[in-house]
């Protein structure tokens, strides 16, 4: 009985001692990851809806992320989830672009996008000169480089730029519709433009409904909801080391 005891108790602090390595390799990795996305411990809780009370217990081993979570990190830093729990990292996190290089890569987008359409100006008017309004390759060109803007923003989640790129998306469409009606109807002898601009009238629900999504996609309430579930799981009273 006795020899069955202390076997039990050595199975025991053995299973404890292994929990407590996993967590404090889960918690090296977690440090390393989140660092090398240049990410505070406050920021990193604000990307994952959590309190950065939380991932001050993950970072000092006295807890370790649900599943969820584990799949949430993975996918911010670009790795998998095996990188975050594992002995040794299978690959690098990918280096964060600086805010210049990606502004540089906005300009040099918007660069090209400008650069072919003066080359279809020229080209255009070259081959058949005073047969065409080619000028307007420089209106339609607003549009598409909005789209860039649009896309670029989005993969780099610039919340401000995104919407204006959207918002000037919507308007320089309509502009490019109101545009073109106008050309086509006077070449065809129709000089009753007076009701075009009610396709300008479509840009006030298109605006309305992309501030809604950008207030209920970005919205501060969802901060709430990670502390509210921080409580819960009983995460509170620890102060978070410095990131």
């Amino acid at each position: 009985m006795y020899l069955l005891d202390e076997s039990k108790k050595k199975c025991y602090h053995s299973v404890m001692e292994n929990l407590e390595t996993t967590n404090q390799r889960i918690a090296k990795n977690l440090i390393y990851y989140r660092k090398a996305a240049n990410l505070t411990q406050a920021e990193l809780a604000q990307k994952i809806n959590y309190s950065d009370k939380s991932v001050s217990k993950w970072e000092s081993g006295n807890g370790v992320p649900d599943i969820y979570i584990l799949l949430k990190l993975a996918d911010l830093y670009g790795i998998t989830v095996n990188d975050l729990v594992g002995e040794k990292s299978s690959a690098l996190p990918p280096k964060k672009m600086s805010k210049w290089r990606r502004l540089l890569v906005m300009l040099l987008s918007s660069g090209i996008v400008w650069l072919v359409a003066t080359s279809v100006f020229v080209l255009l008017n070259l081959i058949l000169p005073g047969k065409g309004e080619w000028w307007l390759a420089f209106l339609y060109a607003v549009p598409i480089n909005a789209i860039v803007i649009t896309v670029l923003s989005s993969v780099w989640k610039y919340k401000i730029t995104n919407f204006v790129a959207v918002s000037v998306l919507i308007w320089t469409v309509l502009a490019c519709v109101y545009t073109t009606s106008r050309i086509i109807m006077a070449r065809l002898g129709n000089d009753d433009y007076g009701r075009l601009w009610l396709i300008f009238l479509l840009g006030v629900p298109l605006q309305a409904l992309e501030t809604l999504w950008c207030f209920f996609r970005w919205s501060p309430f969802k901060g709430k909801n990670g502390a509210k579930k921080d409580k819960e799981s009983g995460t509170k009273g620890e102060k978070p080391p410095k990131a």
